[in-house]
């Protein structure tokens, strides 16, 4: 008997890894995966390079596609070679159009972007969702579940008008063990670590010179360091860091979970990485409220997310095969009875001429 399948839509380096690890779970399924896509105008866009700042293109294609590689993963990309049973998608803001009869499931990725006044035009105009990143996460209700990370992220959705009975929380890979990061090799120590953003290559406004004065104050003397967000122009970076923040170090390319472990402050304007630097007792200072922060931290279950979100896939899964065989026999039983009036009629038709 042929397997059912299931199609993973990746996208950054943290994406791509969660759904590779929900792919684990999913015991009994022919997995397979691609890079984040778009299907319409945006499609075009993202073949003449123009959204190569965007997960779909770029950098961020290019690793998804190298991490499929080197852990042997089945590619299809665009998930045009299968149908798909159970689609998991790290991303609503965009969805094509050839899922739209799988069950979809969404899984939260990180923290979201703030509701800023841009997202409040967006949605009063009802703008495309991409165009207010993620703070319209979940908007599209184009999926049957979408898997959370805690129950006050629960809150804040609901907050949005997301439909409650759709979510799920089931906690999120990656972020649900921080406490097994504490043991780091990192070589420095009691210094404060600065997270910058791909706010700039994303078409968003930053005062990244007043961000690094920030910084420098806020260090005042310490070991500062800074880790480069994977998705930012380098060379401009590091020379900004140098011009306001002599003496500074600078990382790229490298992970920043033991960097934080180590760290005595996390410096940043709005990342993911501040729910490991609470769990992990470190200083946060954000662009977002600590009081705030601390109702959304992911729920920490021992690194069980992705087994629970394929549980939750598996269910839903059974409920649909469930209702199709449902919708069989009652089709089924419809014909039957249409088929007894008619033999009836037959019957009355021949009573009257015999």
């Amino acid at each position: 008997m042929e397997k059912p399948k299931a199609l993973f839509i990746c996208g950054s380096p943290n994406q791509t890894s969660q759904m590779h690890k929900i792919s684990k779970e999913l015991h009994g399924y022919d997995s397979y995966f691609t890079p984040y896509y778009a299907s319409g105008y945006l499609y075009f866009l993202t073949k003449i390079g123009f959204l190569d700042f965007t997960i779909m293109g770029g950098e961020f294609k290019r690793k998804a596609l190298a991490y499929f590689e080197e852990n042997n993963l089945q590619i299809d990309i665009e998930g045009r070679k299968n149908i798909y049973d159970l689609v998991f998608t790290c991303q609503d803001l965009i969805i094509p159009k050839n899922i739209l009869k799988s069950k979809v499931i969404l899984i939260q990725e990180g923290m979201t972007d703030p509701e800023t006044y841009w997202y409040k035009i967006v949605r009063f105009l009802h703008l495309p969702r991409w165009a207010a990143s993620t703070s319209m996460t979940g908007l599209s209700d184009m999926y049957d579940l979408f898997c959370i990370a805690s129950e006050g992220y629960k809150d804040l959705f609901i907050s949005k008008g997301i439909k409650p009975e759709k979510m799920r929380v089931t906690g999120i890979p990656n972020f649900d063990n921080i406490e097994e990061l504490k043991n780091s090799n990192f070589p420095h120590e009691n210094f404060v670590l600065v997270a910058t953003s791909d706010m700039r290559e994303t078409y968003k406004y930053e005062n990244r010179k007043k961000f690094i004065q920030k910084a420098f104050k806020i260090a005042n003397g310490r070991k500062l360091i800074f880790k480069l967000h994977p998705n930012e122009n380098v060379e401009k970076a590091t020379a900004e860091i140098n011009q306001f923040a002599p003496g500074a170090l600078v990382y790229h390319g490298v992970s920043i979970e033991p960097m934080i472990a180590k760290c005595e402050s996390l410096v940043t304007r709005y990342s993911s990485v501040v729910y490991t630097a609470l769990v992990l007792g470190k200083e946060v200072i954000s662009d977002i409220s600590i009081k705030e922060l601390e109702k959304l931290i992911p729920l920490q279950n021992g690194g069980i997310s992705a087994k629970n979100i394929a549980i939750e896939a598996r269910e839903l899964a059974a409920k649909a095969e469930n209702k199709e065989v449902y919708s069989f026999r009652s089709n089924f039983n419809n014909i039957n009875t249409l088929f007894r009036k008619f033999r009836n009629k037959i019957k009355l038709v021949k009573a009257k001429h015999f």
